[in-house]
């Protein structure tokens, strides 16, 4: 059974950046071999990973429904041309493959495709210990259930008010929506001092959260991000990477 980790957050907190760290150090603590699910259509997990994309769920789709409308595939055939699309877009790398949702290209919704990507993720994860899901900002893809529960769901913040605003709306709209997870982990991101902000303190309780952890900014992360470094490549004396080896040790498993 495979353990799964979604990671959401506010938009420019550095959601992907998280995603990509914490896969990393699954990796270099044994935790491997990880799926990576990018969920996000304006995300960009494939570049923090070091790999290329070269096909998306959101391109497959639109082949899907092209095929279709000519009438070369119906029903069961469809599902099944579609299930081979999609594990087709899977990027194979050393301890980590990559699954990428992207963007749709032209009007409609994701709902076949989200269904058959479920299925798909589903058969998929039994092959992997840990799955990882960098959801969009908010909870639109958890809340169709793309996986039906999360063992470890991230919430990335910064240290604004808003930042420690948007945790508290996510983790009501969580609830509202009955999206089943386990443990909650709240990151606030980017800290210009290094400890969690007034506003952040009370969250432990009003969330219920496992952990409420302080990344401080970082030169090296902030330059590998600017330059399109990818997030294995950090120093293993990186400050961060302590912290998230740490918060592995006593949150992923």
């Amino acid at each position: 059974m495979s353990y799964t980790i979604a990671v959401t957050g506010k938009g420019g907190a550095g959601k992907t950046t998280v995603a990509g760290i914490l896969i990393g150090r699954l990796i270099a603590n044994g935790r491997s071999p990880v799926l990576a699910v990018d969920a996000d259509p304006n995300s960009c997990l494939d570049t923090v990973l070091g790999v290329q994309v070269e096909n998306t769920v959101g391109r497959i789709r639109e082949h899907a429904k092209n095929e279709a409308s000519s009438g070369k595939v119906i029903g069961i055939a469809k599902q099944q041309m579609l299930e081979v699309k999609i594990a087709e877009c899977l990027v194979e790398a050393k301890n980590f493959d990559l699954i990428s949702m992207g963007r749709p290209e032209g009007p409609g919704c994701y709902c076949f495709a989200n269904n058959v990507l479920k299925e798909v993720i589903h058969k998929l994860s039994s092959q992997y210990p840990y799955v990882v899901i960098d959801n969009e900002a908010g909870l639109e893809n958890l809340s169709r259930r793309i996986v039906q529960k999360v063992d470890l769901l991230v919430m990335v913040a910064d240290p604004s008010k808003n930042g420690i605003e948007t945790v508290r709306r996510l983790h009501k709209l969580a609830s509202e929506m009955k999206i089943n997870f386990t443990k909650l982990c709240i990151f606030i991101n980017k800290s210009g001092d290094g400890k969690l902000p007034d506003g952040a303190i009370p969250l432990k309780n009003e969330t219920g959260a496992k952990f409420v952890i302080v990344l401080p900014e970082n030169q090296e992360i902030s330059a590998f991000s600017g330059k399109g470094t990818s997030m294995f490549s950090l120093s293993p004396e990186n400050e961060i990477v302590r912290i998230m080896d740490g918060f592995i040790k006593n949150a992923a498993e």
